[in-house]
């Protein structure tokens, strides 16, 4: 029998209860230190059903926030903070992994140690503005990490794998898309290096695989998934052959071993791409190229996610704004309800409304779902 939405799955040494991914959703709700709030705790506590929540972004330092309002994992505060969500998690029957991030050149001084400009692999300035906690700032050009500075970021990484542990949690994904710092130095749009970490395909991926060699160091391999973005052009993103690039890259990680790969099959632009379409990369063929577990991301409807698993394009599919406005999305899937409406003007305006205000389905709320 072909598995579906609801099959079972192994992950490394984890099963999984069913194929459905809470995909990570940043939504501004941690203080101003970063420290997860106890509103984080219950909006995960309710979406537990997740055959695995992957969590909003987590700035693995200081210098790698982007954002205001973001929850870190770099300081005892933090880590504890984060250890409460997961346990809410754990309590039902839940599994969680912590995605971590660094943002790169998409922030501002302001979030920076001693107000400094953003770092990235090459001085490039992104288009557009920064979202700051006094408001939206123009971006700045950003300072190229010199090669002994790369060793620094990979610690970060380690010692946010490290707090991970501590908080509990049951692994770890690698932001490696959507525009931050391992996507800069992947994608030629914003890699202009000349040393180890830029021209070829093999060197601007150097920092990712090294920072997966000191994730792993930590984690089990299989506790650990990456997450790619290869057509994103959010955040002023371009490569100029995503197709070949992204099917060396994919290669290199399918010897790894990982837990799995988590690619967004279109891109954030917001400019009316519809879901389930690609500009310039055949997701197919990355997909044959990944010998693990691949979760596939790209506006999926119950429909063609469960058509994606069916034929073997995908092993699980990530849900974002549906499980946002559906806390019990597996169920709503399962008993072929109908879907709350999400509501994108609440997405970073803090408090509870349009984060843990979303009702479960009851005969009370058929009309509003």
């Amino acid at each position: 029998m072909k598995p579906n939405l609801f099959s079972p799955i192994q992950i490394g040494d984890l099963k999984l209860r069913n194929r459905m991914v809470m995909a990570p959703l940043s939504r501004s709700r941690a203080t101003p230190e970063g420290v997860p709030t106890p509103l984080m705790i219950e909006h995960y506590r309710q979406r537990a059903s997740a055959g695995l929540i992957i969590t909003e972004s987590a700035p693995i330092s200081h210098q790698g926030v982007g954002y205001p309002c973001t929850p870190g994992l770099y300081t005892p505060e933090q880590t504890a903070g984060w250890l409460r969500v997961v346990n809410a998690v754990h309590a039902q029957g839940g599994r969680i992994f912590a995605q971590l991030q660094h943002c790169g050149r998409i922030s501002h001084n302001s979030h920076q140690p001693n107000r400094c400009v953003p770092v990235a692999p090459s001085a490039v300035l992104p288009d557009g503005v920064a979202f700051t906690a006094t408001g939206y700032q123009p971006f700045e050009t950003p300072r190229a990490l010199e090669a002994g500075e790369i060793k620094d970021v990979i610690a970060q990484y380690r010692q946010a794998a490290e707090n991970c542990v501590a908080a509990g949690f049951d692994g770890v994904e690698v932001h490696a898309g959507n525009g931050y710092l391992i996507d800069q130095f992947l994608r030629d749009g914003t890699n202009k290096r000349e040393d180890a970490y830029g021209g070829s395909t093999e060197n601007r991926m150097r920092l990712l695989n090294e920072v997966l060699d000191a994730v792993t160091d930590v984690l089990p391999v299989g506790r650990v998934g990456v997450r790619l973005s290869p057509e994103n052009t959010f955040n002023s993103m371009s490569d100029s052959d995503p197709q070949r690039h992204f099917e060396e890259i994919v290669d290199n990680l399918s010897g790894r071993g990982l837990g799995y790969l988590h690619v967004l099959e279109t891109s954030m632009d917001f400019g009316g791409h519809v879901a389930g379409a690609s500009r310039t990369v055949d997701y197919g063929k990355l997909r044959k190229l990944f010998s693990g577990p691949y979760i596939a991301n790209n506006g999926y409807t119950k429909e063609r996610a469960e058509k994606a698993i069916q034929s073997g394009h995908a092993d699980l599919i990530s849900f974002g704004a549906a499980f946002l406005s559906n806390p019990d999305l597996v169920r709503r899937f399962k008993k072929g309800l109908p879907l709350n409406k999400v509501d994108k003007s609440t997405f970073y305006t803090g408090g509870a409304t349009g984060y843990t205000d979303y009702p479960q389905f009851s005969a009370e709320f058929t009309d509003a779902a």
